[in-house]
Protein backbone atom coordinates (compact mmCIF):
# COMPACT_ATOMS: atom_id res chain seq x y z
CA UNK A 1 0.00 0.00 0.00
CA UNK A 2 2.66 2.36 0.87
CA UNK A 3 4.24 1.75 -2.46
CA UNK A 4 1.06 1.99 -4.23
CA UNK A 5 -1.28 3.68 -3.37
CA UNK A 6 -2.77 6.88 -5.20
CA UNK A 7 -3.60 9.32 -1.94
CA UNK A 8 -0.09 8.78 -0.79
CA UNK A 9 2.07 9.30 -4.67
CA UNK A 10 0.17 12.18 -4.63
CA UNK A 11 1.42 13.80 -1.51
CA UNK A 12 4.78 12.59 -2.27
CA UNK A 13 4.49 14.68 -5.27
CA UNK A 14 3.52 17.56 -3.76
CA UNK A 15 6.87 17.15 -1.16
CA UNK A 16 8.39 17.38 -4.24
CA UNK A 17 6.60 20.63 -5.40
CA UNK A 18 7.48 22.65 -2.17
CA UNK A 19 10.59 21.42 -2.66
CA UNK A 20 11.01 23.08 -5.81
CA UNK A 21 9.53 25.97 -4.40
CA UNK A 22 12.16 26.42 -1.47
CA UNK A 23 14.45 26.25 -4.52
CA UNK A 24 13.07 29.03 -6.31
CA UNK A 25 13.24 31.32 -3.14
CA UNK A 26 16.47 30.44 -1.93
CA UNK A 27 17.90 31.67 -5.22
CA UNK A 28 15.59 34.79 -5.17
CA UNK A 29 19.07 36.32 -3.60
CA UNK A 30 20.50 35.95 -6.64
CA UNK A 31 20.60 38.13 -9.56
CA UNK A 32 18.92 37.52 -12.61
CA UNK A 33 20.43 37.41 -15.49
CA UNK A 34 19.52 37.94 -19.54
CA UNK A 35 21.47 38.28 -22.50
CA UNK A 36 19.84 40.58 -24.95
CA UNK A 37 21.89 40.98 -28.18
CA UNK A 38 20.27 43.17 -30.77
CA UNK A 39 21.09 43.44 -34.87
CA UNK A 40 19.47 46.79 -36.66
CA UNK A 41 19.72 47.00 -40.47
CA UNK A 42 18.58 50.75 -42.19
CA UNK A 43 18.97 52.45 -45.16
CA UNK A 44 17.70 55.69 -46.68
CA UNK A 45 16.70 56.65 -49.85
CA UNK A 46 19.43 53.70 -52.30
CA UNK A 47 21.98 54.76 -49.58
CA UNK A 48 24.57 52.15 -48.06
CA UNK A 49 22.80 50.19 -45.61
CA UNK A 50 24.02 50.30 -42.08
CA UNK A 51 24.30 47.40 -39.47
CA UNK A 52 24.61 47.92 -35.70
CA UNK A 53 24.87 45.46 -33.30
CA UNK A 54 24.56 45.21 -29.16
CA UNK A 55 25.68 42.08 -27.58
CA UNK A 56 24.95 42.64 -24.24
CA UNK A 57 24.23 40.85 -21.11
CA UNK A 58 21.74 42.64 -17.88
CA UNK A 59 21.48 41.61 -14.81
CA UNK A 60 19.05 42.96 -11.63
CA UNK A 61 20.11 42.12 -7.94
CA UNK A 62 17.27 43.29 -5.50
CA UNK A 63 18.78 43.82 -2.16
CA UNK A 64 16.82 42.61 1.29
CA UNK A 65 17.71 45.00 3.16
CA UNK A 66 14.25 44.65 4.89
CA UNK A 67 13.76 41.19 5.20
CA UNK A 68 11.51 40.54 2.52
CA UNK A 69 13.32 37.80 0.71
CA UNK A 70 13.96 36.20 3.95
CA UNK A 71 10.65 35.54 5.06
CA UNK A 72 9.14 34.65 1.73
CA UNK A 73 11.91 32.15 1.70
CA UNK A 74 11.23 31.12 5.54
CA UNK A 75 7.53 30.74 4.61
CA UNK A 76 7.96 28.90 1.14
CA UNK A 77 10.59 26.47 3.75
CA UNK A 78 7.28 26.29 6.31
CA UNK A 79 4.97 24.90 3.58
CA UNK A 80 7.33 22.44 2.38
CA UNK A 81 7.24 21.25 6.36
CA UNK A 82 3.17 21.20 6.05
CA UNK A 83 3.57 19.18 2.74
CA UNK A 84 6.07 16.70 4.61
CA UNK A 85 4.01 16.17 7.48
CA UNK A 86 0.91 15.66 5.38
CA UNK A 87 2.46 13.08 3.86
CA UNK A 88 3.06 11.44 6.49
CA UNK A 89 -0.39 11.88 8.13
CA UNK A 90 -1.50 10.21 4.21
CA UNK A 91 0.71 7.80 5.12
CA UNK A 92 -0.49 6.54 8.36
CA UNK A 93 -3.80 7.16 8.31
CA UNK A 94 -3.47 4.25 5.29
CA UNK A 95 -1.45 1.98 7.26
CA UNK A 96 -3.70 2.47 10.31
CA UNK A 97 -6.72 1.80 7.57
CA UNK A 98 -5.35 -1.30 5.66
CA UNK A 99 -4.42 -2.64 8.99
CA UNK A 100 -8.31 -2.16 10.26
CA UNK A 101 -9.60 -3.77 6.72
CA UNK A 102 -7.47 -6.51 7.07
CA UNK A 103 -8.33 -7.37 10.98
CA UNK A 104 -11.91 -6.60 9.83
CA UNK A 105 -11.62 -9.52 7.15
CA UNK A 106 -10.71 -11.88 9.81
CA UNK A 107 -13.13 -10.99 11.96
CA UNK A 108 -15.51 -11.59 9.23
CA UNK A 109 -14.31 -14.71 8.63
CA UNK A 110 -14.75 -16.05 12.35
CA UNK A 111 -17.96 -13.93 12.50
CA UNK A 112 -19.27 -16.59 8.94
CA UNK A 113 -18.01 -19.26 10.63
CA UNK A 114 -20.09 -18.63 13.79
CA UNK A 115 -23.30 -17.98 11.49
CA UNK A 116 -22.57 -20.78 9.81
CA UNK A 117 -22.44 -23.19 12.96
CA UNK A 118 -25.29 -21.25 13.99
CA UNK A 119 -27.74 -21.71 10.72
CA UNK A 120 -27.11 -25.34 11.32
CA UNK A 121 -28.06 -25.13 14.72
CA UNK A 122 -31.59 -23.70 13.40
CA UNK A 123 -32.07 -26.48 10.97
CA UNK A 124 -31.59 -28.94 13.82
CA UNK A 125 -34.39 -26.83 15.90
CA UNK A 126 -36.69 -26.55 12.75
CA UNK A 127 -36.64 -30.50 12.60
CA UNK A 128 -37.36 -30.80 16.03
CA UNK A 129 -40.18 -28.41 16.13
CA UNK A 130 -41.52 -30.38 13.55
CA UNK A 131 -41.59 -33.27 14.79
CA UNK A 132 -42.55 -31.85 18.25
CA UNK A 133 -45.36 -30.51 16.43
CA UNK A 134 -46.28 -34.26 14.35
CA UNK A 135 -46.12 -35.75 17.86
CA UNK A 136 -48.90 -32.98 19.20
CA UNK A 137 -46.09 -31.35 21.67
CA UNK A 138 -46.18 -27.34 20.04
CA UNK A 139 -48.02 -25.42 18.17
CA UNK A 140 -47.76 -24.10 14.24
CA UNK A 141 -47.30 -20.83 15.28
CA UNK A 142 -43.72 -22.27 17.10
CA UNK A 143 -42.82 -24.23 13.95
CA UNK A 144 -43.27 -21.08 11.81
CA UNK A 145 -41.48 -18.56 14.31
CA UNK A 146 -38.49 -21.17 14.32
CA UNK A 147 -38.70 -21.39 10.60
CA UNK A 148 -38.34 -17.50 10.32
CA UNK A 149 -35.18 -17.14 12.92
CA UNK A 150 -34.12 -20.20 10.47
CA UNK A 151 -34.57 -17.63 7.43
CA UNK A 152 -33.31 -14.75 9.28
CA UNK A 153 -29.78 -16.48 10.16
CA UNK A 154 -29.53 -17.75 6.26
CA UNK A 155 -30.32 -14.37 5.14
CA UNK A 156 -27.25 -12.98 7.80
CA UNK A 157 -24.73 -15.65 6.19
CA UNK A 158 -25.26 -13.80 3.08
CA UNK A 159 -24.72 -10.10 4.32
CA UNK A 160 -21.47 -11.55 5.77
CA UNK A 161 -20.22 -12.51 2.66
CA UNK A 162 -21.23 -9.56 0.63
CA UNK A 163 -19.71 -7.71 3.15
CA UNK A 164 -16.09 -9.63 2.92
CA UNK A 165 -16.15 -9.50 -0.78
CA UNK A 166 -16.60 -5.67 -0.58
CA UNK A 167 -13.91 -5.58 2.07
CA UNK A 168 -11.59 -7.56 -0.19
CA UNK A 169 -12.41 -4.77 -2.92
CA UNK A 170 -11.91 -2.09 -0.68
CA UNK A 171 -8.42 -3.41 0.60
CA UNK A 172 -7.37 -4.05 -2.59
CA UNK A 173 -8.07 -0.33 -3.92
CA UNK A 174 -5.94 0.70 -0.90
CA UNK A 175 -3.26 -1.73 -2.17
CA UNK A 176 -3.52 -0.38 -5.48
CA UNK A 177 -4.48 -3.16 -7.45
CA UNK A 178 -7.51 -4.63 -9.36
CA UNK A 179 -9.98 -6.43 -7.26
CA UNK A 180 -8.95 -9.82 -5.94
CA UNK A 181 -9.28 -12.50 -3.09
CA UNK A 182 -6.97 -11.29 0.07
CA UNK A 183 -5.00 -13.95 1.05
CA UNK A 184 -5.15 -14.01 5.05
CA UNK A 185 -4.68 -15.69 8.49
CA UNK A 186 -7.27 -16.13 11.09
CA UNK A 187 -8.10 -14.29 14.21
CA UNK A 188 -7.12 -16.46 16.18
CA UNK A 189 -3.55 -16.46 15.22
CA UNK A 190 -3.33 -12.78 16.31
CA UNK A 191 -0.72 -11.64 18.93
CA UNK A 192 -0.72 -8.67 20.09
CA UNK A 193 0.65 -6.73 23.31
CA UNK A 194 -0.45 -7.70 26.76
CA UNK A 195 0.27 -4.20 28.16
CA UNK A 196 0.24 -1.04 27.35
CA UNK A 197 1.46 2.63 29.07
CA UNK A 198 -1.21 4.41 29.80
CA UNK A 199 1.08 7.45 30.58
CA UNK A 200 2.07 9.29 27.22
CA UNK A 201 4.46 11.80 27.27
CA UNK A 202 3.85 14.87 25.22
CA UNK A 203 7.00 14.16 23.29
CA UNK A 204 5.35 11.54 21.42
CA UNK A 205 2.27 14.08 20.51
CA UNK A 206 4.95 15.79 18.47
CA UNK A 207 5.52 12.67 16.17
CA UNK A 208 2.10 13.47 15.40
CA UNK A 209 2.00 14.48 11.56
CA UNK A 210 -1.27 16.54 11.85
CA UNK A 211 0.47 19.11 14.62
CA UNK A 212 3.41 19.55 13.16
CA UNK A 213 1.42 20.37 10.22
CA UNK A 214 -0.45 22.75 12.29
CA UNK A 215 3.22 24.16 13.67
CA UNK A 216 4.69 24.40 9.95
CA UNK A 217 1.54 26.57 9.36
CA UNK A 218 1.74 28.96 12.47
CA UNK A 219 5.33 29.58 11.68
CA UNK A 220 4.67 30.47 7.75
CA UNK A 221 1.74 32.45 9.32
CA UNK A 222 4.20 34.20 11.39
CA UNK A 223 6.62 34.70 8.27
CA UNK A 224 3.66 35.82 6.15
CA UNK A 225 2.94 38.68 8.73
CA UNK A 226 6.20 39.91 8.15
CA UNK A 227 6.22 39.86 5.12
CA UNK A 228 3.52 42.01 4.87
CA UNK A 229 4.91 44.40 7.17
CA UNK A 230 8.26 44.91 5.00
CA UNK A 231 6.14 45.69 1.93
CA UNK A 232 6.02 49.02 3.79
CA UNK A 233 9.93 49.38 3.41
CA UNK A 234 11.59 50.31 -0.02
CA UNK A 235 12.87 48.09 -2.42
CA UNK A 236 16.25 48.48 -3.55
CA UNK A 237 17.35 47.42 -7.22
CA UNK A 238 20.30 46.97 -8.49
CA UNK A 239 21.46 46.79 -12.04
CA UNK A 240 23.56 47.03 -15.18
CA UNK A 241 24.54 45.49 -18.13
CA UNK A 242 27.38 44.87 -20.06
CA UNK A 243 28.44 43.68 -24.05
CA UNK A 244 29.81 45.24 -27.05
CA UNK A 245 28.28 46.96 -29.65
CA UNK A 246 29.05 49.28 -32.50
CA UNK A 247 27.29 51.98 -32.23
CA UNK A 248 28.60 53.49 -29.47
CA UNK A 249 29.09 57.89 -29.52
CA UNK A 250 27.66 59.60 -31.86
CA UNK A 251 28.48 58.00 -34.98
CA UNK A 252 28.86 54.61 -36.04
CA UNK A 253 31.93 52.77 -35.87
CA UNK A 254 33.59 49.62 -37.02
CA UNK A 255 34.82 47.64 -35.02
CA UNK A 256 32.92 47.49 -32.22
CA UNK A 257 33.65 48.86 -28.36
CA UNK A 258 32.99 47.55 -24.88
CA UNK A 259 29.23 48.79 -23.60
CA UNK A 260 28.59 49.36 -20.18
CA UNK A 261 25.95 50.83 -17.54
CA UNK A 262 24.65 50.34 -14.06
CA UNK A 263 21.62 51.51 -12.88
CA UNK A 264 20.33 51.73 -8.99
CA UNK A 265 16.65 52.12 -8.02
CA UNK A 266 15.16 52.40 -4.93
CA UNK A 267 10.82 52.39 -4.95
CA UNK A 268 8.87 53.54 -1.77
CA UNK A 269 5.23 52.79 -1.33
CA UNK A 270 3.67 55.99 -0.56
CA UNK A 271 -0.35 54.97 -1.40
CA UNK A 272 -1.14 51.65 -2.31
CA UNK A 273 -5.26 52.30 -1.76
CA UNK A 274 -4.53 51.13 1.51
CA UNK A 275 -3.71 47.41 -0.16
CA UNK A 276 -0.43 46.89 2.10
CA UNK A 277 -2.38 47.70 5.24
CA UNK A 278 -5.50 45.13 4.81
CA UNK A 279 -2.37 42.98 3.66
CA UNK A 280 -0.97 43.28 7.07
CA UNK A 281 -4.07 43.03 8.67
CA UNK A 282 -5.12 39.50 6.99
CA UNK A 283 -2.07 38.21 7.74
CA UNK A 284 -1.96 39.05 11.59
CA UNK A 285 -5.84 37.98 11.65
CA UNK A 286 -4.52 34.52 9.99
CA UNK A 287 -1.34 34.23 12.37
CA UNK A 288 -4.00 33.93 15.56
CA UNK A 289 -6.00 31.71 13.64
CA UNK A 290 -3.10 29.55 13.17
CA UNK A 291 -2.50 29.57 16.76
CA UNK A 292 -5.90 28.55 18.22
CA UNK A 293 -5.85 25.80 15.39
CA UNK A 294 -2.32 24.45 16.57
CA UNK A 295 -3.63 24.32 20.52
CA UNK A 296 -6.72 22.63 19.68
CA UNK A 297 -4.70 19.93 17.77
CA UNK A 298 -3.02 19.62 20.81
CA UNK A 299 -6.31 19.26 22.89
CA UNK A 300 -7.43 16.83 20.00
CA UNK A 301 -4.26 14.52 20.16
CA UNK A 302 -4.75 14.18 23.45
CA UNK A 303 -8.55 13.28 23.47
CA UNK A 304 -7.87 10.89 21.16
CA UNK A 305 -4.58 9.15 22.76
CA UNK A 306 -6.94 8.87 25.79
CA UNK A 307 -10.24 7.21 23.52
CA UNK A 308 -7.85 5.03 22.08
CA UNK A 309 -6.50 3.45 25.40
CA UNK A 310 -10.03 3.56 26.83
CA UNK A 311 -11.06 1.41 23.91
CA UNK A 312 -8.52 -1.27 24.54
CA UNK A 313 -8.54 -1.28 28.03
CA UNK A 314 -12.61 -1.45 28.06
CA UNK A 315 -12.29 -4.06 25.09
CA UNK A 316 -9.29 -6.36 27.06
CA UNK A 317 -12.19 -6.60 30.00
CA UNK A 318 -14.97 -7.27 28.19
CA UNK A 319 -12.93 -9.79 26.24
CA UNK A 320 -12.16 -11.91 30.08
CA UNK A 321 -16.18 -11.68 30.86
CA UNK A 322 -16.80 -12.77 27.35
CA UNK A 323 -14.22 -15.71 27.64
CA UNK A 324 -15.60 -16.61 31.01
CA UNK A 325 -19.28 -16.29 29.68
CA UNK A 326 -18.26 -18.97 26.75
CA UNK A 327 -16.52 -21.24 29.36
CA UNK A 328 -19.91 -20.92 31.44
CA UNK A 329 -22.34 -22.25 28.17
CA UNK A 330 -20.24 -24.46 27.06
CA UNK A 331 -20.60 -26.54 30.12
CA UNK A 332 -24.52 -25.24 29.99
CA UNK A 333 -24.61 -27.24 26.35
CA UNK A 334 -22.67 -30.34 27.97
CA UNK A 335 -25.01 -30.42 30.77
CA UNK A 336 -27.95 -30.25 28.63
CA UNK A 337 -26.76 -33.00 26.40
CA UNK A 338 -26.43 -35.65 29.37
CA UNK A 339 -29.64 -34.44 31.30
CA UNK A 340 -31.22 -35.15 27.22
CA UNK A 341 -29.96 -38.62 27.14
CA UNK A 342 -30.49 -39.33 30.99
CA UNK A 343 -33.42 -37.84 31.54
CA UNK A 344 -36.68 -36.41 30.15
CA UNK A 345 -35.38 -33.12 28.95
CA UNK A 346 -36.88 -31.63 26.05
CA UNK A 347 -34.01 -31.78 22.95
CA UNK A 348 -35.04 -27.80 22.55
CA UNK A 349 -33.44 -27.01 25.60
CA UNK A 350 -30.05 -28.64 23.92
CA UNK A 351 -30.68 -26.24 21.37
CA UNK A 352 -31.30 -23.27 23.03
CA UNK A 353 -28.16 -23.80 24.86
CA UNK A 354 -26.07 -24.06 21.58
CA UNK A 355 -27.60 -20.93 20.40
CA UNK A 356 -26.56 -18.66 23.33
CA UNK A 357 -22.89 -20.28 23.02
CA UNK A 358 -22.87 -19.03 19.22
CA UNK A 359 -23.94 -15.80 20.24
CA UNK A 360 -21.45 -15.38 23.34
CA UNK A 361 -18.68 -16.43 20.56
CA UNK A 362 -20.16 -13.72 18.60
CA UNK A 363 -19.78 -11.05 20.79
CA UNK A 364 -16.22 -12.22 21.55
CA UNK A 365 -15.33 -12.27 18.46
CA UNK A 366 -16.68 -8.55 18.30
CA UNK A 367 -14.71 -7.31 21.71
CA UNK A 368 -11.82 -9.26 20.00
CA UNK A 369 -11.92 -6.88 17.11
CA UNK A 370 -12.46 -4.14 19.44
CA UNK A 371 -9.67 -4.88 20.98
CA UNK A 372 -7.29 -4.85 17.92
CA UNK A 373 -8.94 -1.70 16.72
CA UNK A 374 -8.19 0.20 20.20
CA UNK A 375 -4.29 -0.89 18.93
CA UNK A 376 -4.28 0.63 15.57
CA UNK A 377 -6.10 4.03 16.78
CA UNK A 378 -2.93 4.88 19.12
CA UNK A 379 -1.00 3.64 16.65
CA UNK A 380 -2.28 6.40 14.49
CA UNK A 381 -3.42 8.98 17.05
CA UNK A 382 0.55 8.73 17.92
CA UNK A 383 1.51 9.75 14.69
CA UNK A 384 2.11 6.39 13.29
CA UNK A 385 5.86 5.00 12.82
CA UNK A 386 9.13 7.42 11.62
CA UNK A 387 9.01 5.61 8.08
Amino acid sequence: GIANNTDLNIARLKVKEAEALLLSSKLAYLPSVSLTPQGTLSGVDGSKTSKTYDLAASADWELDIFGKLTNAKRGVKAALEQSEAYRQAVQTQLVATIANSYYTLLMLDKQLDITRRTAETWDENLRAMKALKRAGQTTEMAVAQTEASKLSVDASVLSIEQQISEMENSLSALLGMAPQLITRSTLDNQRFPESLSTGVPLQLLHRRPDIRQKEAELAGAFYATNQARSAFYPSITLGGSAGWTNSAGGAITNPGQWLLSAVGSLVQPLFNRGQNIANLKVAKAQQEEALLSFRQSLLDAGTEVNNALVQWQTARGKLKLDEQQVVALTSAVRSAELLMKHSSQNYLEVLTARQALLQAELDAVSDRFDEIQGIINLYRSLGGGSE
